[in-house]
């Protein structure tokens, strides 16, 4: 039966607009987007009672610990999480152990994510044979696997020769590459960004420098090799530079953030609170900033949850040995929500970050509203209060930056092909 979304506040990152309107979905699709009026009178109506309908995330850079390291999470805890929070399609890194880099291990991802996960979950696979940086993988096997997209994730390739190598076959065959960019040694053992905060609470901290140093380095070999690039994450103010003159000699380069780089800054580690430690470190008010404007006018792309489950065990340490990273998956949206509220950001622009140009940099259909493009779409209310309970989250680790904070937007339904896959049942 086809299904009609009635009385929606229609988000459409692709036209830039937001607009009251409906959306009448079939097999899947999206069938038809009108002002009003029902054009299959046998459709099932879904009256939105004036919520936001928009086009469901594509979260870039999920971290789902199977195989490995399942008690941290899994693909059925993931996939609740990822439809709760409203991200209808995960990008998974292939930091497991052992890391995915080869066919076989495509194969158990793309079964154990089809036999668990609610929401559609496309593989990235390691551009270097274990992460090593020290022979590739095989890229076009992969491909043909399902690989959508290579990375080391937070492994530089410090061989230069190895890694142009890898761009040039990446190049022949089409393929998209994905890059941190951190200056490994200047990186190495660093748990904060260097400055006074740094320095009064005496912590080993790294330069904004070392992510300059590292793009400019990447740039050199894609001018060289020609190669599709994508950061994973810009943090600092010092590289917006050399990404926007790399963007202005035609390379063909992308970059995206973080939402915790997005929306928090170094003061929040406050005294040492390790569930603030990711990687890179958080930054200065005043690189967060130039990020947030950086993301509104398009030089920054995408914008992802970065979602790095970690156990207890390894966040309650001291801050230099705690592990790095934070869940994210139900979190992305209320916490980029508070650009919305406070001016910083439309929610179309917004969804183009999140949605549109996600989905774009990896030729998928989805990500819009419009006729014939997947209908994978979330229903929320931007406006609610709520504060957050870790506890209450879905991922099976729970190390949460934002536990106990005031946040503002919930997912009330998500859709994958146009079927529920969550709907929003407390009060």
């Amino acid at each position: 039966m086809s299904t009609f979304f009635t009385n929606a506040r229609l988000i459409d990152p692709d036209a830039g607009t937001d607009a009251t309107g409906a959306v009448l979905v079939d097999k899947g699709v999206i069938q038809d987007v009108v002002a009003s009026g029902n054009p299959d009178p046998k459709a099932q109506v879904v009256d939105c009672g004036g919520k936001c309908l928009a086009p469901g995330i594509v979260d870039i850079g999920v971290k789902v610990c199977e195989p490995g390291e399942r008690h941290k999470e899994s693909y059925r805890s993931a996939g609740a999480a990822a439809a709760a929070g409203g991200v209808t399609t995960m990008v998974t890194r292939p930091d497991t152990l052992p890391a995915t880099d080869n066919p076989e291990a495509l194969e158990f991802v793309a079964r154990r994510a089809n036999a668990a996960a609610p929401v559609n979950v496309l593989p990235m696979a390691a551009l270097t044979k274990g992460r090593e940086g020290r022979e590739m993988t095989e890229i076009g096997f992969l491909m043909d696997a399902g690989a959508i997209a290579f990375t080391d994730c937070d492994h530089v390739v410090q061989d230069a020769k190895v890694f142009g190598r890898a761009l040039s076959y990446a190049r022949s065959l089409g393929a998209l590459v994905i890059g941190h960019v951190q200056e490994p040694v200047l990186s190495a053992g660093a748990a904060a960004t260097s400055g006074k905060f740094a320095s009064l609470r005496g912590l080993p901290a790294v330069s904004p420098v070392a992510e300059r140093m590292g793009l400019e380095r990447d740039i050199a070999m894609i001018g060289m090799t020609g190669a599709r690039y994508h950061v994973d994450q810009i943090t600092t103010a010092q590289a917006l530079e050399p990404l926007r003159r790399a963007r202005e000699d035609g390379l063909d380069i992308t970059a995206g953030t973080s939402i915790h780089h997005l929306t928090l800054n170094e003061l929040d580690v406050a005294d040492y609170r390790t569930f603030f430690k990711v990687k890179p470190p958080l930054r200065s008010e005043e690189d967060r900033m130039a990020v947030v404007q950086a993301l509104g006018e398009g030089l920054i792309d995408t914008l992802s949850s970065m979602h790095t489950p970690q156990d207890e065990e390894s966040k309650r340490l001291p801050f230099e040995e705690a592990a790095s990273g934070a869940v994210g998956l139900e979190t992305l949206l209320p916490a980029a929500l508070r650009l919305v509220h406070s001016g910083d950001l439309d929610l179309p622009t917004l969804f183009r970050a999140l949605s549109l140009n996600p989905a774009k940099r990896l030729g998928l259909s989805c990500g819009r509203m419009a006729k014939g493009a997947p209908a994978d779409l979330i229903l929320f209310d931007p406006d609610v209060p709520f504060v957050l309970d870790r506890w209450a989250l879905n991922s099976k680790s729970k190390n949460t930056p934002f536990d106990g904070q005031r946040m503002q937007g919930k997912v009330l339904a998500t859709y994958v092909a146009g079927r529920a896959v969550y709907e929003k049942t407390d009060a």
